[in-house]
């Protein structure tokens, strides 16, 4: 089997969108609206951690409020402002602005862009095999299996 091939280097807005929206089920999915990610690690054949370039039209949400018991999460702002929202309130971000989330700390979290200009961003989280993710405004947690998502209602009953 031959050897995969990946780019040296690339013009990171130019790298290809993700097809599929979101890996959330629905009724969750659809509220992704607006938001684009390009998967830079995956193109480069990174397995330890992941990098997206993400764009949030207006009012567009960059993931559903949750917390990773084993991913930490690092964002940088490239364009736009969003506001944060955290267990603590929320924080309006710019352009150079970081924020990182630590893994099994339980600090919910996620990006909203509130604004009339377009959000663009970095964002970099770990691959750590069998990671939870909870949503706390949500009947959701997701468990990391294989390295793909599988999602189930907090009663434990899956998603279909």
């Amino acid at each position: 089997m031959p050897e995969e091939t990946h780019p040296i280097a690339i013009t990171a807005a130019e790298a290809p969108a993700r097809t599929k929206p979101s890996n959330y089920p629905e009724p969750f999915a659809s509220r992704m609206a607006g938001r684009e990610k390009r998967p830079l690690g995956d193109l480069f054949g990174l397995t330890n951690f992941g990098v997206n370039l993400t764009r949030l039209a207006p009012n567009a949400v960059s993931a559903l409020r949750h917390a990773h018991t084993k991913q930490d999460e690092f964002v940088y702002i490239l364009q736009g402002c969003p506001t944060l929202y955290t267990d603590e309130g929320s924080t309006q971000l710019r352009p150079g602005m970081c924020a990182g989330f630590k893994a099994g700390t339980g600090n919910a979290h996620h990006l909203i862009n509130e604004t009339l200009e377009e959000v663009v961003y970095l964002e970099v989280g770990d691959r750590t095999p069998g990671d939870v993710g909870s949503y706390p405004d949500e009947d959701l947690e997701a468990l990391l299996v294989d390295g793909q998502w599988k999602f189930f209602h907090k009663d434990g009953t899956p998603y279909l």
